[in-house]
């Protein structure tokens, strides 16, 4: 199946765009027509005709986020809070691609527009994998709205230790590793917390950071809840050499490609945060292939869950004893995972060699509002709390 042309939303300049512009010529396909991210949250963009279209990663963009958010000035791209305007901003922006695409006769998406949404939502992409089958963590499923009241549910769960993530997150950003027991409290979290003369503020941080004084527990998750959380019960992960593990597998049209093992010694296991990638030869020889097998069905179930889209990060948990593995996360942009090959091709030589075989099959973009409607559970695009 022919490939061409390409085109991709995406950050001029960025990495991602760098390394699927690298695996198009290596496939001897043209570079692909770049639509750049900023003007789609400003407006419609033009898409070319007949072209197959990757939605990539908003980034890192201080002007996306300006116009996606409906700012007069740049955000700083540092602050924890603001992910619920994001959010709303990206429903819209991924609405008006949908639509240019459908003007664009012969145009195809690589990625549906209403998965997603979904999946850039915690709340939502749970329930979905839920209703599915896929064995994901149990969570609250009232919507948390302080620390107190947090801690009225959690008692009613009989629930001590869980993950608090705001709903519309990524990268471990504001997530919250919580155990509390009566009077004392102990949050493990990539948030910095500063006290300001106009309130409180939450920073990212590539530093974990503890907090025990309840005090500073409820402003950081009531600073949070301003924008929604998402609350899971806190599972134990099994461990390698030593430290705590998980995974990050890739999901290209159906089949579990390539897999990061994440090892920390905190909570968190994301890698930006200083963690290492563990040694996948020795964890699969630990597991043994018919626990790893069934681990990787876990993920391509998770996937599943997305039809209509190409590829997907899936964070697996594994549980101790390798007898069982939950979905943490599915990640829309869960791709860039430099230097990891499969059959000798990395992740995005891999999507276009799924497309090129017609292991995957570009549909016919829907919008955001028409898939929504006809899915399971009768989802509606709820862009923020």
């Amino acid at each position: 199946m022919d490939v061409s042309p390409l085109a991709v939303v995406a950050v001029p300049g960025s990495r991602r765009l760098h390394l699927f512009t690298q695996a198009a010529r290596a496939a001897g396909l043209p570079d692909p027509v770049v639509l750049p991210w900023a003007e789609l949250a400003a407006g419609r963009v033009r898409v070319p005709p007949g072209a197959l279209v990757r939605v990539d990663s908003p980034g890192e963009d201080a002007e996306t986020a300006r116009l996606l958010r409906g700012l007069s000035r740049a955000p700083d791209l540092h602050r924890v809070e603001g992910s619920a305007a994001f959010h709303t901003g990206l429903c819209s922006a991924l609405e008006r691609l949908a639509a240019a695409v459908g003007a664009a006769p012969g145009a195809r998406l690589l990625q549906d527009p209403a998965d997603l949404v979904v999946m850039c939502d915690k709340r939502r992409c749970h329930a979905r994998l839920s209703a599915a089958g896929v064995p994901v963590p149990p969570a609250l499923d009232r919507r948390v709205t302080s620390y107190s009241d947090l801690r009225a549910q959690l008692a009613e769960r009989g629930w001590a230790r869980v993950f608090v993530k705001p709903v519309h997150g990524s990268s471990a950003s504001g997530v919250v590793a919580l155990t509390v027991h009566r009077d004392r409290v102990h949050a493990v979290t990539s948030a910095d917390l500063v006290h300001a003369s106009t309130g409180v503020a939450l920073y990212n941080s590539l530093r974990i950071r503890t907090y025990t004084d309840e005090a500073e527990v409820a402003a950081l998750i009531d600073t949070l809840c301003a924008d929604g959380v998402h609350v899971e019960r806190w599972l134990p992960k099994a461990g390698l050499h030593g430290r705590t593990i998980d995974l990050r597998v890739l999901v290209v049209a159906g089949r579990a490609t390539h897999v990061v093992v994440r090892s920390s010694t905190s909570p968190m296991t994301n890698l930006h945060l200083g963690n290492a990638r563990g040694d996948l030869a020795a964890l699969r020889a630990r597991m043994g292939e018919a626990a790893w097998h069934t681990a990787m069905q876990t993920a391509e179930a998770a996937a599943a869950c997305f039809p209509r889209t190409l590829h997907a990060g899936v964070d697996l948990l594994l549980a101790p004893g390798w007898h069982r593995s939950v979905v943490c996360e599915v990640n829309a942009f869960g791709d860039l995972l430099p230097g990891v090959l499969h059959e000798g091709r990395d992740t995005y030589a891999e999507q276009l060699h799924a497309v090129r075989t017609g292991r995957f099959t570009p549909l016919p973009p829907r919008t955001v509002r028409e898939q929504s409607s006809g899915s399971a559970g009768k989802e509606t695009v709820v862009a923020a709390d």
